[in-house]
């Protein structure tokens, strides 16, 4: 049984469709994803076979390139305005049906579609949303495309154990500690609005410890445990202290960003 159903145009971006079908047969199994180039046997009736295989899909793939909404058919007619035309049947199949349909706009320049500008029959594909196919970062996109289906099909098994790249982190960050016990070590920027802290601080204040119970020691040179003795640039020490923090810093000549 096919789960997928990858509807295309010939003319119009039909190596995304097949880049698709490659990457997703690789993750789900060949026999879950359908492509009629692929899938339809030579010999075989066509017509029965996309017949067949739109009604037994879960998700239907709509792939939309540049040409998708101007293509003609031979008589020189808006394609997806011909009752005939194979890539609108499957479409409206779908939604009569409740087959989920999925548009991918492939390329940065494929726009979202607009109910104007598609025939009345076909108008709720313009309220779908879509996936993007940015052959620029195709892996990328093709691993998410791959995951949001695991998710909308059921028993649909991702045989390679891939997951979707997550996205880059934006902005700033911030960490935050509670209830531990032990040594807690928080570096660069520190906030605390609790009782007994240092107060909404941020900022390059370096390393900050609160209530450190044993030596420590952060910095470069020597150390002797079990005293106050300590030696080197930049050191930071602390010893059997409860409640207090000592620092001792050298010239500070180094720049140290």
């Amino acid at each position: 049984m096919h789960d997928v159903f990858i509807n295309y145009r010939t003319g119009d971006d039909e190596s995304a469709a097949a880049l698709i079908d490659q990457h997703l047969s690789l993750r789900f199994g060949s026999e879950r994803i359908f492509r009629a180039s692929k899938s339809i046997e030579p010999g075989e009736d066509f017509a029965e076979r996309l017949v067949t295989a739109i009604r037994q899909c879960r998700v239907l793939l709509v792939v939309i390139g540049p040409r998708w909404l101007t293509a003609r058919g031979a008589d020189g007619r808006n394609a997806l305005d011909d009752e005939s035309d194979w890539t609108r049947w499957e479409i409206l199949e779908a939604f009569d049906r409740g087959i989920r349909v999925v548009p991918v706009l492939v390329g940065r320049t494929t726009e979202r579609l607009a109910r104007a500008d598609l025939p009345p029959a076909l108008a709720e594909l313009a309220d779908c949303q879509y996936r993007r196919l940015d052959l620029r970062n195709s892996e990328a996109d093709l691993a998410q495309i791959a995951a949001k289906l695991s998710e909308l099909v059921p028993g649909l098994v991702d045989r390679t154990g891939q997951e979707a790249p997550k996205p880059a982190a934006t902005g700033n960050t911030y960490n935050s500690v509670g209830n531990v016990t032990g040594w807690v070590v928080q570096a660069d920027v520190y906030h605390n609005n609790q009782s007994g802290g240092i107060g909404n601080v941020a900022g390059n204040i370096g390393t900050y410890i609160d209530r450190a119970d044993g030596p420590l020691h952060t910095g470069s040179g020597n150390q002797y445990n079990n005293s106050t003795h300590s030696s080197g640039d930049g050191v930071n020490h602390v010893a059997n202290n409860k409640g207090g923090i000592r620092q001792r810093f050298g010239d500070g000549s180094e720049d140290r960003r």
